[in-house]
């Protein structure tokens, strides 16, 4: 395992830099080409997010609600801790940054998504990164289309969330008080439970997905806010103080970081990737399903995404854990910091009130990943054996729950960078097509 894990090493370490130069580099490159188009019209994306339109396919707020069950999970919880223990205060303004960013990049890929897709035998629309590569780009497309779906069925397995949900319920209940069954027992027991209670809904199809997703996302995202804003108000008199802190050490040439200060940059673009999945190529495969007729409204309501996902529960996080102090303690790492951070600041039950929550968005994250496999394994096999990817989905969730969790980020990381390199490729030779339709919205 440790030489599997440093070989992924090794091989981020020769990406990282190619996808840094495609998110960052092509993203402001999109941002000027659009003249921040997205950013400007979140208000009126906000309003396009509940309208219905008498279209197969599923509902704008269907469509980001799964997006952002799958986004905003352990990732914005157990991620940013990650970050923090790595890269110290600094590393939550370069996830922000990238999260404006990534709106740009996921207005940009969702209006690719509906502009350039299929339909199916019965009318339903099916798009994605490989629909608009193979259909907008025939002479190149075909082989990133196909780089982007076999990184893509791994890169979308169940890992990081399966891992560090249980990792949590065993820290904060400690069951081996109730029965002795060692924590290895316990993981394995917890992901069988996790297995049986996603297939419920990922063996129902898109349609279960988006119904449950649509109803929970709300729900957790309301609820993690408002325990999030009661903490801050709670502790107002140190805001402005981490706030300070926070980019003052985003800028510290002689940061501690491995690697320096661009190792702090890299360290704050991976982790915002990974929480909102800028330039990854999720969001366009629920996206590509939407009702939607006009393009350019399923893109200006992707560009919430990573706003919702990175600038407000990422920041919560982050914050909650500086003004705790918890991040000091460097054996701390992961779920466990934010859990301590959580208990300090809330009570003492912070870590109690927080597994609930933790067990909602990871349940939620589990339901739309096996998705994002299938649509893959669907493109690669023409539709003939994507379904099989629930089945091998739900048995690595059991896998996943006892790995190692380096091993765990860094198989993400590099499948990661593996779908995001061919996907940004193809935004930047297609962005002209979306640079049309901006023409002729303003026009109108």
């Amino acid at each position: 395992m440790e030489n599997i894990s440093n070989g992924i090493q090794f091989l981020i370490g020769q990406l990282e830099w190619v996808m840094f130069s495609l998110v960052l580099g092509g993203g402001f490159y999109l941002l000027f080409h659009s003249k921040a188009y997205a950013l400007r019209h979140l208000s009126f994306a906000s309003r396009l997010l509940f309208q219905r339109e008498n279209e197969k396919g599923i509902s704008r707020f269907q469509a980001l609600s799964a997006v952002l069950a799958s986004t905003v999970g352990l990732g914005n919880i157990s991620g940013v801790a990650i970050a923090l223990h790595m890269g110290g205060p600094g590393v939550l303004v370069w996830m922000w940054i990238t999260a404006a960013i990534g709106a740009i990049i996921k207005f940009y890929s969702s209006t690719l998504a509906v502009l350039i897709r299929e339909k199916e035998a019965d009318g339903s629309p099916l798009g994605g990164p490989m629909y608009y590569m193979t259909l907008g780009w025939p002479k190149y497309g075909k082989p990133l289309a196909i780089a982007f779906s076999l990184a893509g069925l791994f890169g979308v397995l169940p890992a990081f969330t399966a891992n560090q949900l249980t990792q949590t319920v065993v820290t904060v209940i400690a069951p081996n008080e109730f029965w002795e069954i060692g924590d290895l027992g316990w993981k394995i027991l917890l992901g069988l439970v996790f297995m049986i209670i996603s297939s419920f809904v990922i063996l129902g199809g898109l349609k279960k997905i988006v119904r449950v997703t649509a109803a929970l996302v709300p729900l957790m995202v309301g609820l993690y806010f408002g325990l999030g804003v009661f903490i801050l108000i709670q502790n107002a008199s140190l805001v402005p103080e981490v706030v300070q802190q926070i980019f003052s050490e985003a800028f510290n040439v002689n940061t501690a970081v491995t690697g320096g200060f661009w190792g702090l940059v890299l360290l704050g673009i991976r982790r915002a990737v990974f929480s909102n999945e800028s330039g990854v190529g999720n969001a366009p495969m629920y996206h590509g399903q939407s009702e939607t007729k006009n393009p350019i409204h399923e893109g200006l309501v992707a560009a919430l995404g990573p706003l919702l996902d990175t600038v407000l529960v990422c920041s919560i996080t982050g914050i909650i854990i500086l003004i705790s102090q918890a991040h000091l303690d460097t054996s701390l790492n992961g779920i466990v910091l934010t859990l301590e951070a959580f208990d300090r600041l809330f009570f003492g039950v912070g870590d109690s009130v927080l597994l609930i929550m933790v067990l909602v968005f990871g349940i939620s994250t589990l339901l739309t990943y096996a998705y994002y496999g299938v649509k893959c394994l669907d493109f690669l096999t023409r539709k003939k054996w994507g379904f099989v990817y629930n089945y091998i989905y739900l048995l690595s969730i059991v896998f996943c729950a006892v790995a190692k969790v380096d091993l765990v980020i860094g198989l993400i990381d590099l499948s990661f960078a593996l779908m995001c390199i061919p996907n940004m490729i193809a935004l930047l030779y297609l962005s002209p097509k979306v640079a049309v339709l901006l023409q002729k919205e303003k026009s109108e």
